[in-house]
């Protein structure tokens, strides 16, 4: 099947591509959920919602501290097994996920989801560039975001509606059945790719001594921990604060997903031009909405528009800090160094999920956004004045 068309890209590298596309949107889906279901996990399990949030948390540290090491372990596996077999795991936890009668099995059964989520995000992004034509890798690298927020769209609020009317471990069980189907296609569609050459533990203080790449892995925690510090606890601010409707609630989830597809767009049209600019108004935006949030909670539209441009902005920002990763590495190191990233951004969001519940006991729900962005802040400076000009001096 060639069939070459003004993309410049067969029907038989779009099929895997579009299988890569499915499995970022079902991982997404998976990561979020908790977030849209947390009043009613907790309730279901008879634990506080400072305690169900911890299942935020414990998943993202746990991803923190595999990606690498299990990245180093299977660098070598043929990619195409590799990605199965992460889809297998996938769908074994979320049968556990879906019959799980107590907070101890979830939690078992979210470190499972977490150990495939660790390997899947090291090697999906510079997979999608792989299996694609050189001049096509920004189309391969923007699927793989589009897959992402269209979770954050249909997924995660999805999700939430089975939660609601039919039980928070439908949702789960919705979640394997869709992966199964998921791996099945890529069973199908998937090429053969060769493991990466050899990369070992002594490799890793040259990859570190990159400058540029410390300062993207810096970001990676600071605006994560930022984000998530109020993003994991919005369905209670929403409620509690903004007094939204359980129908609202879901709209506004919903919306803040649509605007991340409009993030992936601008980045494709605009990254290019002007990187330091674009990082630089990112960073300044998800900052100033995070300090806003509780001053735009008095009105439900106004709240609901705050949460469309910050999906916005933390969309953009995603998308261009991966590119930013394969870029300044060598192909071979993409792996590791998405891997790095990964682990560093789920240290983030696991810091962000424990820092936001320990406002919301220690405080209020409704100073979830002052804390956030407090750390928004340091990371516009440092961002300012210390990644962007080692980004402008690479450039020049």
């Amino acid at each position: 099947m060639s069939g070459n068309g003004k993309s410049g890209m067969s029907v038989r590298q779009w099929l895997p591509l579009i299988g890569l596309t499915l499995s970022a949107f079902v991982f997404n889906t998976s990561e979020f959920m908790p977030i849209g279901l947390l009043t009613d996990i907790a309730a279901g399990l008879h634990v506080t919602e400072a305690r169900a949030g911890m299942l935020i948390s414990v998943y993202a540290w746990m991803v923190a501290l595999l990606s690498l090491p299990l990245m180093l372990l299977f660098a070598r596996m043929e990619y195409r097994r590799l990605l199965l077999c992460t889809l297998a795991l996938f769908v074994a936890s979320h049968l556990l996920s879906a019959v799980a009668g107590s907070y101890g099995v979830l939690m078992v059964s979210r470190i499972g989801v977490a150990c495939s989520h660790a390997v899947f995000w090291s090697i999906a992004s510079p997979l999608a560039v792989r299996i694609v034509p050189e001049k096509r890798r920004s189309l391969a690298l923007s699927m793989i975001v589009t897959g992402t927020s269209v979770a954050m769209v249909a997924g995660m609020p999805l999700g939430r509606v089975i939660g609601l009317y039919v039980g928070w471990r439908t949702s789960f069980l919705c979640v394997a059945v869709l992966a199964a189907v998921i791996l099945c296609y890529l069973l199908a569609v998937f090429p053969k790719v060769p493991g990466g050459k050899p990369f070992s533990v002594h490799q890793l203080p040259a990859l570190l001594r990159n400058r540029v790449l410390v300062g993207i892995y810096l970001m990676a925690l600071l605006v994560p921990t930022a984000h998530y510090t109020v993003y994991s606890y919005i369905e209670p601010f929403l409620e509690q604060v903004a007094g939204l409707r359980a129908d609202w609630i879901t709209l506004t989830l919903t919306a803040f997903g649509a605007a991340g597809i409009f993030g992936s767009i601008l980045f494709a049209r605009y990254y290019d031009r002007q990187p330091s600019r674009f990082i630089g108004a990112v960073v300044v935006c998800i900052a100033l909405l995070l300090l806003l949030l509780r001053l735009a909670a008095f009105d439900r539209y106004t709240v609901m528009a705050l949460c469309v441009v910050w999906g916005v902005a933390v969309t953009a920002f995603n998308v261009a800090f991966q590119a930013e990763t394969i870029r300044t590495v060598p192909e071979p190191a993409a792996p590791v160094a998405m891997s790095i990233f990964s682990g560093i951004y789920n240290v983030g969001i696991g810091c962000g999920a424990l820092f936001g519940g320990a406002v919301c006991t220690w405080r209020s729900v409704a100073d979830i956004g002052y804390a956030g962005g407090a750390l928004a802040v340091a990371a516009v400076a440092f961002c300012m004045f210390g990644l962007l000009p080692r980004l402008k001096r690479r450039m020049a």
